[in-house]
């Protein structure tokens, strides 16, 4: 499973020249797919909940994957809104984005109704929590698979939201063989096109 990349070849060069010339960093070249969780030693079946208990004992590898820039604020943010509590399962703040980061963990399937979740943990982190000087908050899903159709259809990427998958075991060497085979293809014929 991948997630797609929808940008058309032109925005990508335009937000790479963007971070050479102005050192401007856009959020789609910080986040990816997949994020490799192995490092959590959980296989088969688990929890949401032991997932968290997993990447925050694990903190300093899981920021080593989200890769550059992403400092941990706070597990189990607390929201209360209209008299309801609400917990975000992971913060993160990105220097470089000067972002909020919100990460909600889901096992299974990318579904249509994280949408509406993240975008109110968005919002409340917007009215409540953001600082003078910081851009509006970002929300990543980690999925361990994508609903590729769905997330083209809810155009998530506009409302500040990411979809990526997660692993916490390593597929087999003939899966990552297909899965390189794929990429070199598809990027000997972006290179050929030019």
């Amino acid at each position: 499973m991948s997630v797609p990349r929808t940008k058309p070849e032109e925005l990508i060069k335009q937000e790479l020249a963007d971070l050479r010339d102005n050192e401007t960093l856009s959020p789609d070249l910080v986040f990816k797919s997949p994020y490799f969780l192995e490092f959590t030693g959980l296989k088969g079946m688990y929890s949401e909940r032991s997932l968290e208990d997993s990447l925050v004992a694990h903190l300093e590898q899981f920021i080593m994957e989200l890769g550059n820039g992403f400092t941990f604020v706070e597990r189990q943010k607390r929201m209360i809104i209209d008299g309801e509590d609400f917990y975000l399962d992971l913060l993160f703040y990105h220097r470089k984005l000067h972002r909020l980061i919100a990460i909600d963990l889901k096992l299974g399937r990318f579904k249509a109704q994280y949408k509406g979740q993240m975008e109110l943990y968005l919002r409340w982190l917007e009215q409540n929590e953001m600082q003078p000087g910081e851009e509006s908050p970002l929300g990543l899903l980690l999925c361990t698979e994508g609903s590729e159709e769905q997330i083209n259809l809810l155009q998530l990427d506009k409302s500040g939201i990411r979809v990526a998958q997660y692993l916490t075991e390593l597929p087999s060497k003939e899966v990552l063989l297909r899965q390189l085979q794929k990429s070199l293809a598809a990027a000997k014929e972006l290179s050929t096109d030019r």
